[in-house]
């Protein structure tokens, strides 16, 4: 006798949806996808890539920007490209679809300039797969504006040239 099939609860699903998004980002630092979803319904998705009719990094390369931070650390960032959060924004405000009271499901936590978008987006709610290495300032602050965050796992991406 099979086990009985056991289906996904909404937020794997709607994980498993932003994985199989994330399939069309065009830079292989972090190829990640995101799902903006409200009452079990899907609204709208985004994926890393360049604006429209720019190059993209898979065909002419990285354009990475050093930042040294007030630790001193420094750390390189691709910015070649719009990250899969503000894609999805960017996809509602076309498509005229109110992401307010929404959650968000990513890959890793949100970068500072999405956590900002999110909040004032009026999502209330994001679940990522996995933390950022640098996920401090985004988390604290979610927690400041009332919103959730929660981590399907609380390990730390890891991708090349962090």
């Amino acid at each position: 006798m099979s086990e009985k099939y056991v289906r996904p609860t909404w937020d794997e699903y709607f994980m498993q949806v932003a994985d199989a998004i994330s399939q069309r980002a065009t830079c292989d630092r972090g190829r990640s996808g995101c799902v903006i979803a409200r009452d079990k319904q899907l609204l709208v998705t985004g994926y890393v890539g360049s604006p429209a009719g720019l190059p993209h990094c898979d065909d002419v390369g990285h354009q990475f920007k050093k930042i040294i931070h007030e630790d001193g650390h420094t750390t390189q960032h691709c910015v070649r490209t719009v990250h899969a959060e503000q894609n999805a924004i960017c996809q509602a405000a076309k498509l005229g679809v109110s992401i307010n009271g929404a959650t968000l499901y990513c890959r890793m936590t949100p970068c500072r300039t999405c956590a900002m978008l999110i909040i004032n987006c009026g999502i209330i709610r994001v679940v990522c797969e996995k933390r950022y290495h640098s996920a401090e300032e985004s988390e604290k602050m979610f927690e400041q504006a009332g919103v959730s965050l929660e981590y399907v796992s609380r390990e730390i991406l890891e991708y090349s040239g962090q």
